[in-house]
């Protein structure tokens, strides 16, 4: 237990942070999947989740919820995986 009232301020601030970070990780884990179906399932929604994926990691860097490094990989392993989606349906 704090002893002071500016550290109880701060357990409260922090609480309130995690939650916020945890909510946006998890959208964007959320994201991921849904773009991993997509992928299997063919479709237009694909680009669109992609897209949505770039949008939401550029916005968890701002935010500092992500390292900027972190989001990046993100970005381009979702990239990387329309590409491979999209030459597969354009071979067959």
């Amino acid at each position: 237990m704090p002893n002071k009232r500016n550290a109880e301020k701060a357990i409260r601030q922090d609480e309130k942070r995690v939650t916020r970070n945890q909510a946006a990780k998890a959208e964007l884990k959320t994201l991921r999947t849904q773009l991993r179906k997509a992928l299997v399932a063919g479709g237009e929604k694909a680009l669109a989740l992609q897209r949505a994926i770039t949008k939401k990691a550029d916005k968890a860097v701002s935010r500092g919820i992500l390292k900027k490094n972190t989001a990046a990989r993100i970005k381009s392993r979702a990239a990387i995986k329309l590409n491979q989606a999209e030459r597969k349906t354009s071979q067959a």
